[in-house]
């Protein structure tokens, strides 16, 4: 079908000398495009034949790669921007995003929460959230409006995956003990589905309350502090966030609300979120009387797990108590901190990212923003068109691959200022092949089975062999690292053997543990904690199985919650030797 070249011809003849089987390879060379490759195989001899037809997805295992151009347009001025596609076709897209409110860079915020590989309690529920009100704040087109739905949905089936016998929610799926902050989060975001009419699993919200109920009424005040985890434990916010979500589901816990409020040292955070729990029970002056002259800005911080949160989410969580008590005018000063916080280049976790479209996206259906924007644009050599919506916002699909003019450009029709951002991202041929490190450091290696040093860039068809990481914390922060990601993505010359599925051991002796591991087709994610000063193994079995030259990605290591401690190992090209090859 055009994307694979065939090397060498598309025939080849065998003889049979009686009933077997024989091996016949026909070497392929893959293009810089993605897409679903089409074969049409056909065999035939002595008066018999057969054919077939095999589809084979031409895919790019690399990391996207963002570009941003942005500027603010003027009444009646004009914008023109000449770009260059970003990745290999077939990956690459354009996304022209106009608003009259502040930039919050609303497309690449969403692709970061929509293409996050990991899966966690919080990861899965945060890029389900903001896709709720995500309407709000911006026009839909046909394919988000299809899309949305589909993902809000998968999203709730997918959270009773993480549901314990007790009712609460897991970090990860399978695990026993349920998640405190997790069980609060997801549950809020079942809530608000719930609100806007979708649908939720069958038992999954009574059992759920169940759960809360139990945990509220027996809670005790402990004080809160930074821990030797290098976060900080505020689990006075655990229960004032408990405590709201029971009120939103209409089974308000009011003694434990009325007891939590007399406790003398509450956390600034925690007030806040009570605050809102009595809003929604309709006791506004109760409400009113907690935050008197509270702050709307919290001391910078990043917790690396407890509640996963962040200095920037809690502030957002603010902007919700706001918004529900009417306080406008304080709460529009906070949108204006947030907007700066998500158009920045900042890193942001994923939950800190989805609170704060969530916050903003409340402000905007409270406000009604967004009336009477309107524009001009016109994308390469193409006809200018009328654009407007009756929302804050409005994006428009750039067809970056089909373009016999590669620039564009916007006039305001408006009457006040536009803020307009050209958003270019795709997946490059070759991946990051620079080593780095921060505050963690890893070696990877690769061996025989009896432990012997491999070079991966040869190695014979039908080899088994190990891919082994060693990740070690320096120490430099003198704390505990938790919640970290090891990523592994393979070469699809090379299959895992998974040892669980096989049903032994193999090469797992004298491995770490990790608390999850999500094992795929071509690539392992590994979840573990590892303390200061320990270094902590991870192996994975595989065998070299499709002669061939293949590009092996890099091997990457993070802390989820804090960008300030990674390691990556650069990637390289491999080869599998075998009789096809020319």
């Amino acid at each position: 079908s055009g994307l694979v070249n065939l090397m060498g011809g598309n025939s080849r003849k065998i003889s049979f000398n009686q009933p077997g089987e024989e091996m016949l390879y026909f070497d392929l060379q893959i293009g810089e495009r993605t897409g679903i490759a089409k074969f049409k195989i056909s065999a035939s001899g002595n008066g018999e034949s057969a054919s077939q037809d095999i589809e084979i997805d031409i895919r790019n295992p690399n990391p996207y790669v963002t570009n941003l151009s942005e500027t603010v347009i003027e009444a009646g001025q004009i914008w023109e921007q000449s770009f260059e596609a970003v990745g290999i076709t077939g990956t690459n897209k354009g996304i022209l995003e106009v608003s009259n409110i502040p930039p919050i860079d609303l497309g690449k915020r969403l692709d970061y929460l929509l293409g996050y590989p990991h899966g966690c309690i919080e990861q899965t529920t945060s890029a389900g959230f903001p896709q709720v009100f995500v309407d709000n704040l911006m026009k839909l087109n046909d394919g988000q409006r299809e899309a949305i739905p589909k993902n809000i949905k998968a999203t709730l089936t997918r959270l009773k995956q993480f549901q314990t016998a007790e009712g609460g929610f897991a970090y990860w799926p399978g695990q026993e003990d349920a998640d405190a902050w997790g069980s609060n989060y997801g549950g809020h975001f079942m809530l608000e589905a719930k609100e806007k009419g979708y649908a939720l699993p069958a038992g999954l919200l009574d059992k759920w309350v169940s759960f809360q109920q139990k945990r509220a009424r027996n809670w005790t005040y402990k004080t809160g502090g930074f821990t030797d985890h290098g976060g900080y434990y505020n689990d006075d916010l655990m229960q004032s966030y408990r405590l709201y979500t029971l009120a939103k589901a209409g089974e308000a816990e009011l003694g434990a609300m009325n007891r939590m409020r007399e406790i003398p040292n509450l956390s600034l955070q925690a007030k806040w979120r009570l605050a809102a729990a009595y809003a929604l029970v309709g006791k506004q002056n109760i409400a009113k009387e907690i935050i008197n002259q509270l702050p709307t800005t919290i001391t910078p911080y990043r917790e690396l797990s407890g509640s996963y949160g962040s200095d920037t989410r809690d502030e957002a969580m603010i902007l919700e108590t706001l918004v529900l008590l009417g306080e406008i005018p304080k709460a529009a000063l906070v949108v204006q901190n947030l907007s700066k916080e998500l158009s920045s280049n900042e890193w942001m976790s994923t939950q800190t990212t989805a609170y704060a479209l969530l916050g903003i996206s409340k402000f905007a259906q409270k406000e009604k923003l967004g009336k009477d924007l309107t524009f001009e644009v016109q994308i390469g050599n193409g006809a200018a068109i009328n654009a407007g919506a009756k929302t804050p916002m409005m994006q428009v699909d750039v067809p970056v691959d089909n373009l016999n003019s590669k620039r564009i450009v916007v006039k305001n029709t408006t009457g006040g200022i536009l803020y307009a951002r050209l958003i270019l991202s795709g997946q490059p041929l070759i991946g990051d092949q620079t080593a780095a490190a921060e505050n963690l450091k890893i070696a990877v290696a690769y061996k025989t089975i009896n432990g012997d040093n491999l070079d991966p860039r040869s190695i014979s068809q039908g080899t088994d062999f190990v891919a082994e990481v060693k990740v070690t914390n320096t120490g430099s922060r003198g704390i505990r690292y938790e919640e970290m990601a090891l990523t592994q993505t393979f070469p699809s010359g090379w299959e895992i053997t998974n040892a669980r599925m096989d049903g032994f051991e193999g090469v797992d002796k004298g491995t770490s543990k990790p608390d999850y591991q999500d094992i795929r087709d071509d690539r392992v994610y590994t979840y573990f904690d590892i303390p200061a000063n320990a270094t902590q193994i991870y192996r994975v079995q595989l065998n070299a199985a499709y002669p061939g030259r293949y590009y092996l990605p890099t091997v990457a290591c993070s802390a989820m919650y804090d960008d300030g401690i990674f390691a990556r190992a650069p990637g390289e090209w491999v080869e599998v030797e075998g009789n096809s090859l020319q």
